[in-house]
Parts: C-alpha cells; sequence; structure tokens
C-alpha cells in the first residue's frame, strides 16, 4: 500500500500528525478515518494493521494522533473527549478540502465512542465502526479519577496504564459531559459494534448497551480471543476483514480498484520499507495476501509464498480428481489432498542425479470419500498426479524475467 504523512491543523492550532494509507493502485473508491484509542497513538500495530486492511477493499484511511498524544502538537490535558470530537471533525474537513469527504469512522475504544459522537455531527459519514467502544464516556474516568483532587484546578500527573500523563480536574469533567447512548439512539446510521467477550478493560456488557440503543441497521462481531488492544496481528487483521466485508453493502466493492496488472494474469506488489513482508497480490478478480510468519521477520497475515506453491498443487489435485470421478460416474462424495513441501536428500530420494544434493520435495496423500472400489481409488490416485500443476512442477518449465521501467507501472 501507499502511506503519505499528513499534518492537519485542528481547531486550536495544534498540528496533528496523520498517515494517509491508499490502496495499492491509489485510487481509493472512499475515505476512512480510524480513532484510536485513549492514551493511544497512531502508530501501535493494532491501528495500522486495521488501517492497511482496510486498504484492500479499496478505501484511502487515514489514522492520526490525537491532540498531546503521539506526534501531535498540544497538552495531553487539553485533549480531553470533546477535544477528540473536535479532532475528528478537523480531519474529516481536512479530506473534504483536499482529497474526498470521508465516509467511514472507525474508532478503537474511547476512540470508538469520540466516532459516534463525531458521525452524529458529520453528514457525510455515512457508517460507523467500533472496536472496544464503552457504552459511558465516564467509563474512561475509572482510570484516573482516584488519583485527582476534583476541587483543584491544578493539573496533576497520573498513571493511565503505567505511563504518566498531565491532568486536570476540567479534564476528568468533560467525561461526564456526553450522554453516548442517547447520541447512538439518534444517530441512525449503519452501526458496526465489535467486542471481545473477555475483555478486561471495557466489559462485553458496554456493547450489549450499545447494541440496543442503537436502530437498525447494526451488526455486531464477537472478538473471540482477542484482548481489549487486540495485540495478537490475527485478531485486528480479522477486525479490518470484518469491518472491510461489512462496509461493502453501504459503500460497494472496491471493484477495479485494486491493484493493476497491466494485462497480466497476477501482480504482486511488496512496499519494501512499510510492510516487511507482507505482499499485496491481485488477479484478474481476487486479491490475496503473502507474508511470512513472525518467527522469520514477517507480519505473519498471509501464507507464506511456498505455502502457496503448495495450495496449487493441492487444488488443482482435487479437481482434477472431482472432473474424473464424475465423468466416469464414479460415487467419490469428498476428497483432500495434503501437500508437504520440504528439502530432501538425493540419497534418501534414492534418486540418481550428477550431483547428490538437497532437493525440493513435495509430498501429496490423498483421502478419498465415498463409495469407491479399492481399483477407482488406485486410478483416481494416478489422475491426481495428472493434474496440470502436477504436470507444470514436473515438466520443463521456463521462467523469464525482464525489468519494467518506473514509469510504466505508474
Amino acid at each position: 500500500m501507499n502511506k503519505t504523512r499528513l499534518e492537519i491543523i485542528n481547531k486550536r492550532g495544534n498540528k496533528l500528525c496523520a498517515y494517509l494509507e491508499l490502496p495499492a493502485n491509489q485510487k481509493p473508491h472512499s475515505y476512512a478515518i480510524f480513532a484510536h484509542c485513549f492514551t493511544c497513538n497512531s502508530t501501535l500495530a493494532p491501528v495500522r494493521n486495521i488501517s492497511r486492511t482496510l486498504t484492500n477493499y479499496g478505501f484511502g484511511v487515514v489514522r492520526f494522533d490525537f491532540m498531546g498524544l503521539g506526534y501531535s502538537e498540544g497538552e495531553f490535558a487539553e485533549s480531553h473527549f470533546s477535544g477528540n470530537i473536535e479532532d475528528l471533525v478537523s480531519v474529516s474537513d481536512y479530506l473534504g478540502e483536499h482529497f474526498k469527504a470521508p465516509s467511514l469512522l472507525v474508532g478503537h475504544s474511547l476512540g470508538g465512542a469520540a466516532a459516534i459522537v463525531a458521525a452524529s455531527q458529520l453528514e457525510n459519514i455515512k457508517a460507523v465502526a467500533t472496536i472496544g467502544a464503552p457504552a459511558s464516556v465516564s467509563h474512561a474516568k475509572r482510570l484516573f479519577s482516584e488519583q485527582i483532587d476534583l476541587e483543584s484546578e491544578a493539573p496533576v500527573e497520573v498513571k493511565i496504564e503505567g505511563r504518566p500523563f498531565k491532568i486536570d480536574a476540567q479534564f476528568v469533567k468533560d467525561f461526564e459531559k456526553t450522554d453516548l447512548l442517547a447520541i447512538v439512539k439518534s444517530l441512525r446510521k449503519p452501526l458496526l459494534i465489535m467486542h471481545a467477550p473477555f475483555d478486561n478493560s471495557v466489559g462485553i456488557e458496554n456493547a450489549r448497551k450499545l447494541y440496543h440503543a442503537a436502530f437498525h441497521p447494526k451488526n455486531f462481531i464477537s472478538l473471540d480471543g482477542a484482548d481489549h488492544l487486540l495485540t495478537n496481528s490475527k485478531d485486528s487483521q480479522y477486525a479490518g476483514d470484518m469491518i472491510g466485508t461489512w462496509a461493502q453493502r453501504y459503500f460497494g466493492e472496491a471493484e477495479n480498484e485494486m491493484l493493476d496488472t497491466k494485462g497480466e494474469q497476477l501482480v504482486a506488489h511488496l512496499n519494501v520499507k512499510e510492510d516487511k513482508f507482507t505482499t499485496f497480490m491481485q488477479t484478474l478478480k481476487h486479491s490475496l495476501i503473502a507474508d511470512e510468519p513472525e518467527s522469520f521477520g514477517g507480519n505473519d497475515l498471509g501464507p507464506a509464498p511456498y505455502d502457496f506453491l503448495s495450495a496449487a498443487l493441492a487444488s488443482c489435485s482435487v479437481l482434477t480428481v472431482k472432473l474424473y470421478a464424475e465423468r466416469k460416474g464414479w460415487d467419490l462424495q469428498e476428497v483432500y489432498a495434503y501437500i508437504t513441501y520440504s528439502k530432501k536428500h538425493s540419497d534418501d530420494l534414492m534418486i540418481d542425479v550428477e550431483k547428490p544434493g538437497n532437493i525440493d520435495h513435495l509430498s501429496k496423500k490423498l483421502k478419498l470419500i465415498g463409495n469407491l472400489t479399492e481399483e477407482q481409488r488406485i486410478r483416481l490416485t494416478e489422475i491426481a498426479a495428472k493434474c496440470p500443476v502436477h504436470k507444470t512442477l514436473t515438466g520443463n518449465v521456463v521462467i523469464e524475467t525482464e525489468r519494467m521501467e518506473a514509469d510504466e507501472v505508474h
């Protein structure tokens, strides 16, 4: 994907640090804004993962630091809940002026509450998605209310989840001004509520209250096994995929908005500086993600390249077996193909080669389910070895590699 750093001036004159993520072809069909959680920032892995996953669905996504957090200017004590809403409105105005007005708001935790309130004020916002959002804005007060004297106007340093922040009594009182459930009830915009059932920071009962307060269209998705901050990359990718899929009903599918194959059958794109090994691929009709496991330095957001090789062999094998059985009129009901790729020594495989050593080895095991004779099972196993991909891998393959000029790509 493509990332651009933005500097957005909020209503108080502070510079907000923001990043605009675009689909690989830089042509989003709609724009979204991501509001991070309380005391978080836009560079946290879950924020990046969800934002980038949404670009796979054709969205341009802005993730930014609220005033006083991350790389944005201002004091945290001044970045109260009302200030967060003002920041969201400022980012929305900026997008409308320089790109296209956003139509989707996504918010995590207290950022979800801010997204709901901002959506009630912004006509251009057509839908809202929340992740682990509280049903009451004052819910966040429990993090610090016991550490501050509400009668004093002087700012004091408090610990929030182990980190020091300076706040004052006004900061605390601001959380009491918003009746979030009343706003949800009057929102009348598509709302997706996502919540982990065992969230220890914002309990699942908050999702129940939000859901019951909202009018349809509304949806709830359980983030089973996830924690509040979605620290497992698979949870944040899942959340991004669910939001992207849900949003298609309201914004349409991103047809022809993904990578341009330039007339070829498939294209792969890797942003070397940003994405580690996460590679976005596009066929004429389908989008895919390849990656490496975390142990290899990747994000583990998709199968590794050799997994795709094994997948090609497995899928081609079962399809070929199915077609053959149907043509013969045999009662084949299900077929499994199990593939393992490895390096094996030629001596272990008892293969004569000019230079003994490790060679590529693919193990294919078939499970055939149905009312089949032994002869039919033997024949179907033989047929699996004749599938087109199998023949390609064992035949004479020529791969031609040539360089395209930069202006040919963009």
